[in-house]
């Protein structure tokens, strides 16, 4: 069933908006015609709520169905980046779990904490953990007015004593049942709810990611929308023309 002239003008003005905000450029127009409009608009309004200024970094969580769990609510509070220090098990998030989920979101592997901690602190990122220990904060009260990461700790250990002494904020959630703490799961999404409603009320704009970060990341989540054989069809000739204009700026990344 072909369009109507009205879905086909709402759609060309839809491209037209991406172009105008240099989210497309006019010379990769084509790429939007492979993708049905009604998934570049969900693709937009999704970017229009990614964040990287509170970022989640994953230490030693063994079990691939909380691996999952906590990238997919990381997902649904539009958290983009994800840092895993792998523990005893690597990292295979279940996929019946993240239901697709993984594919959205930014994830890099360190090989140890340290090593994390300090690539994420070059960022500019402060570091916050959860916590039991005497020096911590309800997490209400965590200090958001710089971008953070929130780091969490093994299903059984919790964090371990370097990821403490490494620790810029600790928090607790605060509990008045028998038990003193939560699934890394069910804490997680408790933390990621609280911290990302504050995050946005405290960083204003800052919260949200730049206009280069923007298209960056639209074009990636296009080429995970293409089929495989198509996706390596379009790589090739961005390839080519890549190397016949003598472009070198980012453009699509090529290695999707």
């Amino acid at each position: 069933m072909r369009p109507s002239a009205r879905e086909t003008a709402r759609s060309e003005e839809f491209i037209q908006r991406l172009i105008h905000t240099g989210l497309l450029r006019e010379e990769e127009r084509w790429i939007s015609d492979m993708i049905l409009p009604e998934r570049l608009m969900r693709l937009h309004r999704v970017l229009n709520q990614r964040t990287r200024y509170i970022s989640v970094l994953l230490e030693a969580i063994d079990d691939g169905h909380n691996q999952a769990a906590v990238l997919r609510t990381a997902d649904a509070f539009g958290v983009q980046n994800i840092s895993v220090v792998e523990g005893d098990k690597p990292f295979h998030p279940n996929k019946k779990i993240t239901q697709g989920s993984h594919k959205w979101l930014t994830i890099k592997k360190h090989p140890d904490l340290r090593s994390a901690v300090g690539e994420l602190r070059s960022e500019g990122y402060q570091i916050c953990v959860t916590y039991l220990g005497g020096d911590a904060v309800p997490i209400g009260e965590i200090d958001l007015s710089r971008p953070t990461v929130l780091l969490f700790g093994n299903e059984h250990r919790g964090i371990s004593e370097e990821a403490a002494e490494l620790a810029d904020q600790k928090f607790y959630i605060p509990m008045v049942g028998f038990v003193q703490s939560f699934n890394i799961s069910v804490a997680a999404a408790l933390t990621l709810q609280e911290v990302t409603k504050r995050a946005r009320e405290t960083a204003g704009d800052r919260y949200f990611l730049t206009g280069e970060e923007k298209r960056e990341l639209f074009l990636e989540w296009i080429m995970q929308t293409l089929r495989p054989p198509l996706r390596e069809r379009v790589r090739k000739t961005l390839e080519e023309t890549k190397r016949s204009s003598g472009d070198q700026g980012k453009g699509i990344p090529l290695s999707v």
